[in-house]
C-alpha cells in the first residue's frame, strides 16, 4: 500500500520555505507595512517577510498561469473564429475554520491587482450561499452549519457558471459574521473581472460530496486554480479558541451580534463553549468534509504554530 507521503510526491513538488522564498525573483513589493495590516486576520501575526517570503511568489506563480490561460483562449478563439469574450480566472481558496483563508485571499487580491497589467480582482465567499437561518432550522441542519448540506449548491454552481460564461454582471448573496445570517436583500455585484477569488469552506468539494444531488457539474470544476491552506488540528483548535476569546471581547459586545449572550461570559467559560463548538462542530467537519478535499488543490500551504507558512506543495 502506497503511503500518504509517498502519494503526495508523486502528485505535488514539495518546497520548504527557504526554497519558495527564492522563486520570488525580485518581484518589487508594493504594499507598506500598514496597508499589510490592514490585511491581516483577526488572529494573525502577519509580517512583511511573510508576504515577501510566500505570497509574492505564489502572485508571480498565478500570474504566469492567468497569462498561460489568456493565451489557450486566444487560440480557441482563433480556432473557433469566434469574437474575443473575457472570461474571469477563477482562483479557490479552501482551508479549516481558523486557519487564516480570509487573510490570504485579501492579500491574493490585492497583489494580483497591483501587478503592471492591473487586473480587475473580485473576492467573493461562499458563505452567502449558505441557506437562511430559517431554513436550516427547519430542517435540523444550525449544528451542521458550514457542512455541504447547509449550502444551496444550486445556487453556487449557478452563479459560478455564469461568471464562468462570461455574463456581464451576476449577483452573488451576501452574508453577515454579526448577525450569523444571510443579509436580507443584500447582494454583491460581479461585472467581469479579470480575476475571481472564491474562498470558503466547501470550494473544492466535487460530486462524491453531494450523493443525492442531481447535478453532474460541481463548483469546483470551474475552479482554474486552488489553494489549500493547511495546519495540524491541534493549532486550528487553538487558532480557534483564541480566535472566539477575542471576538467575545469585540463584536460579541454588539447587541446585535448573534452571539451578544457570549460576551457576558468569564474567560474560562467562554474557552469551554469555544471548545465544545470546535469538537462538536468545526473538527467534525473538518475530519468529514474538508481534509478529504485538501488532495485535489493545486497548491497547498501548511502552516507552523506562528500562522507563518513551512512548506508549500505545488501540484506537478
Amino acid at each position: 500500500m502506497i503511503k500518504r507521503d509517498q502519494y503526495l510526491a508523486t502528485l505535488y513538488l514539495q518546497f520548504d520555505r527557504t526554497q519558495w522564498a527564492a522563486l520570488q525573483d525580485s518581484v518589487p513589493l508594493k504594499l507598506s507595512e500598514e496597508e499589510i495590516l490592514k490585511l491581516k486576520g483577526i488572529n494573525e501575526d502577519l509580517s512583511l517577510d511573510e508576504v515577501v517570503q510566500i505570497y509574492l511568489p505564489l502572485s508571480r506563480l498565478l500570474d504566469f498561469y492567468i497569462k498561460s490561460n489568456l493565451r489557450r483562449q486566444a487560440v480557441l478563439e482563433q480556432f473557433l473564429g469566434t469574437d474575443e469574450q473575457k472570461i474571469p480566472y477563477i482562483i479557490g481558496i479552501a482551508g479549516s475554520v481558523a486557519v487564516g483563508k480570509s487573510t490570504t485571499a485579501r492579500l491574493l487580491q490585492v497583489l494580483l491587482s497591483s501587478w503592471p497589467d492591473h487586473r480587475s480582482v473580485e473576492l467573493i465567499t461562499t458563505d452567502g450561499f449558505l441557506h437562511p437561518n430559517k431554513v436550516l432550522n427547519e430542517r435540523g441542519l444550525m449544528k451542521k452549519k458550514g457542512f455541504p448540506q447547509s449550502y444551496d449548491i444550486r445556487s453556487m454552481v449557478k452563479f459560478i457558471s455564469e461568471v464562468k460564461s462570461g455574463a456581464k454582471r451576476v449577483t452573488a448573496p451576501v452574508y453577515s459574521h454579526l448577525i450569523y445570517d444571510l443579509v436580507p436583500d443584500g447582494t454583491k455585484v460581479i461585472e467581469q473581472p479579470d480575476i475571481l477569488i472564491l474562498e470558503g469552506l466547501n470550494v473544492l468539494h466535487s460530486g462524491m460530496d453531494y450523493p443525492h444531488d442531481q447535478h453532474r457539474v460541481f463548483f469546483s470544476d470551474f475552479i482554474d486554480f486552488s489553494i489549500y491552506v493547511d495546519a495540524p488540528e491541534t493549532l486550528l483548535q487553538n487558532w480557534y479558541i483564541k480566535r472566539f476569546l477575542k471576538l467575545r471581547q469585540l463584536a460579541f459586545y454588539n447587541p446585535d451580534s448573534y452571539f451578544y449572550n457570549y460576551s457576558k461570559l468569564s474567560e474560562p467559560e467562554a474557552v469551554s463553549i469555544a471548545t465544545q463548538l470546535w469538537n462538536e462542530i468545526n473538527s467534525l467537519n473538518l475530519q468529514k468534509n474538508i481534509l478529504p478535499t485538501r488532495e485535489r488543490a493545486s497548491l497547498i500551504m501548511t502552516k507552523s504554530s506562528s500562522h507563518a507558512v513551512k512548506s508549500v506543495r505545488l501540484r506537478k
